[in-house]
């Protein structure tokens, strides 16, 4: 028998975001549609920045995804988006909440700072809000107990580090740099720098990515409850990559069938 085709708004996530689409596959299947929405919109958040001009044209972008919540949370219609229409669904439905996404749109707006990201406090912070985030909403889309959250907001973060550093030579090209000024100034280098010359970042990157595994190592060591587990999945992919960039190494795009396999074997044995 053929596989049932792809929904619109899964197929929206599976093009963007491939490697959250691959972790949905095991999230319970009564909630994997508004997942795929919420993929969606995360993927739409990140772009307001990369298809903006400047930074107030960002930001305009941003407060477009603020009203679409607040008008699906007031029973308002869904606005005519392939991607605000199955998240008004989501809304309305009660599988999404409209605070947990209106905290990652917030979370998006050290992306529009044109000074960039400050210190590495700063940045922390805005992976703990960002991808970090995010996965407290998978969590408890999947289900996940109150308690397992803190756990899931930390591989959300460094699940979130893993693109940033990944990222850097994307950025540059976009002329932006989302590396804390403080680790860039003790390296020797500037945004403007990094920018210009991604290259130069190489010895930063990989001791961030380092330090992030050895973090990352520490918390998947950490219990988490089986229904908690759908969103602590990106963090598999995460550890490989980390480890990949501490070594100078590329990221495989698309993902090579190691990446997948060790995805759906932590899926299978109910343990990252």
């Amino acid at each position: 028998m053929a596989d049932a085709p792809l929904s619109p708004i899964a197929a929206f996530a599976r093009a963007h975001d491939p490697d959250r689409f691959l972790t949905a596959l095991f999230m319970p299947a009564a909630v994997r549609e508004a997942f795929f929405a919420l993929i969606a919109f995360n993927h739409e958040l990140a772009r307001a920045r990369e298809a903006a001009t400047n930074p107030v044209a960002a930001l305009i972008r941003l407060q477009w995804w603020r009203d679409a919540v607040t008008e699906a949370t007031a029973g308002k219609p869904p606005r005519r988006h392939e991607v605000a229409a199955p998240l008004h669904a989501a809304i309305v439905s009660g599988a999404l909440a409209a605070d947990d996404l209106t905290g990652l749109i917030d979370a998006r707006e050290p992306e529009a700072e044109e000074e960039g990201i400050p210190t590495r406090e700063a940045f922390g912070a805005y992976l703990r809000a960002g991808a970090g985030g995010f996965a407290v909403v998978a969590g408890r889309l999947a289900g996940a107990p109150p308690e397992a959250l803190p756990l899931l907001q930390r591989l959300g973060a460094l699940h979130g580090l893993s693109g940033v550093l990944r990222s850097v030579p994307a950025h540059a090209a976009q002329g932006r740099c989302l590396l804390p000024r403080d680790a860039l100034a003790e390296a020797g280098l500037s945004a403007e720098g990094v920018v210009a010359d991604p290259g130069s970042a190489q010895g930063l990157v990989a001791a961030l990515a380092e330090e992030g595994g050895t973090m990352l190592d520490k918390a998947m060591t950490e219990a988490l409850p089986r229904a908690a587990l759908p969103a602590a999945l990106p963090a598999v992919l995460a550890r490989r990559d980390l480890r990949r960039i501490a070594r100078g190494m590329p990221v495989p795009r698309p993902r090579g069938l190691g990446d997948r396999l060790a995805v759906t074997w932590a899926a299978f044995r109910a343990r990252l």
